[in-house]
C-alpha cells in the first residue's frame, strides 16, 4: 500500500487491468430528456459525452466510458452501469489532498463529479472493477420499466418527463396475455431496428404489465436488447391494449425477419433502465465468453 503525501490516508495500490490501465465501475442515473442518447455523437449532447469530458478533465487524459446498455435519445436510467479504463499513472488524480474518515476510495471522485456534471446526470458510485468485469459483456440481464398514464388530463407535471401520456383506454389483461406469449429465446427481428452484423436473437425473461389506477407500468427484462427493442415491444402491447390486435398477434410477429411496420414504437420518455445484473466475480470471465458468442437461429428451440 501507499500513503497520500498530504494526509497519510491509506490508499490501495492501482490494480492494472492490462495495458497499464485501471478499470473502474460506475453506477449512473440520468434524465434522458435533453440527451441524444447514451453513445457519444459528434455535435450532439449525450450522456457518455458529458461524463467522458468530466472524467478526462479530472484524470488529465482522454478516457471513454462503456455502458451496459446504450439507451436511445430521450430514454432515462436509474440503474445504468458503465466502466472506464484509466491509465494507472493517472488514477492518483482522483484522490483529494484530504480525505473524510471512512469514505470509500472513490467517494471524493463521486463528490467532485457531482459538482462538475450537469444536474440531469449523476454518477452515484465508483468502485474498482473486479478482474474480468465488462459493463456490457459481463451482464446477465437488463431491466427496464415503461411508465404511462391513461388519466384524462395527461400526466402530473412532476412526472411529465418520465411518464408517457396515453389518450385512449387500455386493456391491461390483454396486454399481459400478449406479453406472456413472447417470453423465452426468440428472434425478435420484428421488434428491432436493423443494425448490420448484429443478432436479433434474445432471451426475453419478463414482460409484465401492472396497473395502479390510471398508471400502467410495463416491466421488461432480458439477457440483452437489440436496437429499439423495448419501445417496440411496448408499442406492440399498446396495439393489443387498444383492442386493435388480439394477444396472439404479438407471437405471430416472431416469424418476421425484419422490423414490422404494423405498429409504432412507444414514445421514448416513458422508458427507464432500472437495473443490470452481473454474476459473481469468479464467473465474470466465463460470462464474457458466452456473451461475445454471436447467437444464431439454430439455438432457438
Amino acid at each position: 500500500m501507499t500513503r497520500s503525501p498530504s494526509d497519510n490516508a491509506v490508499i490501495m495500490p492501482a490494480i492494472d487491468n492490462g495495458g497499464g490501465h485501471v478499470r473502474l465501475r460506475l453506477d449512473i442515473a440520468y434524465d434522458g430528456t435533453d440527451f441524444a442518447g447514451w453513445a457519444t455523437q459528434a455535435g450532439q449532447r449525450t450522456v457518455a459525452g458529458v461524463i467522458d469530458d468530466a472524467l478526462s478533465t479530472i484524470f488529465r487524459t482522454p478516457v471513454l466510458t462503456r455502458a451496459a446498455g446504450r439507451t436511445d435519445s430521450g430514454v432515462h436510467a436509474t440503474g445504468q452501469v458503465a466502466h472506464v479504463d484509466v491509465p494507472a499513472e493517472a488514477v492518483s488524480h482522483a484522490y483529494p489532498r484530504t480525505s473524510r474518515a471512512g469514505e470509500p476510495e472513490f467517494g471524493p471522485l463521486v463528490r467532485r463529479l457531482g459538482r462538475m456534471l450537469p444536474e440531469d446526470v449523476r454518477v452515484r458510485e465508483i468502485l474498482r472493477a473486479a478482474p474480468g468485469f465488462d459493463a456490457r459483456f459481463s451482464a446477465l440481464r437488463r431491466h427496464y420499466v415503461y411508465r404511462l398514464s391513461t388519466a384524462p388530463y395527461g400526466v402530473e407535471p412532476q412526472d411529465a418527463r418520465f411518464v408517457a401520456a396515453w389518450p385512449r383506454p387500455l386493456d391491461v389483461d390483454a396486454m399481459a396475455a400478449a406479453g406472456r406469449k413472447l417470453l423465452g429465446l426468440h428472434d425478435f427481428a420484428a421488434f428491432c431496428r436493423h443494425r448490420a452484423g448484429a443478432t436479433t436473437i434474445r432471451e426475453l425473461q419478463r414482460l409484465e404489465c401492472v396497473r395502479a389506477g390510471d398508471r400502467i407500468a410495463v416491466h421488461v427484462s432480458a439477457d440483452a436488447f437489440c436496437w429499439n427493442m423495448v419501445r417496440s415491444l411496448v408499442g406492440a402491447l399498446l396495439a393489443v391494449g387498444e383492442l386493435r390486435r388480439d394477444p396472439a398477434w404479438c407471437a405471430s410477429l416472431l416469424s418476421a425477419s425484419r422490423r414490422s411496420s404494423d405498429f409504432a414504437a412507444a414514445p421514448a420518455r416513458g422508458l427507464t433502465l432500472v437495473g443490470v445484473d452481473y454474476p459473481a466475480d469468479d464467473e465474470l470471465a466465463a460470462r464474457n465468453v458466452v456473451t461475445r458468442d454471436l447467437r444464431t437461429a439454430d439455438e432457438i428451440g
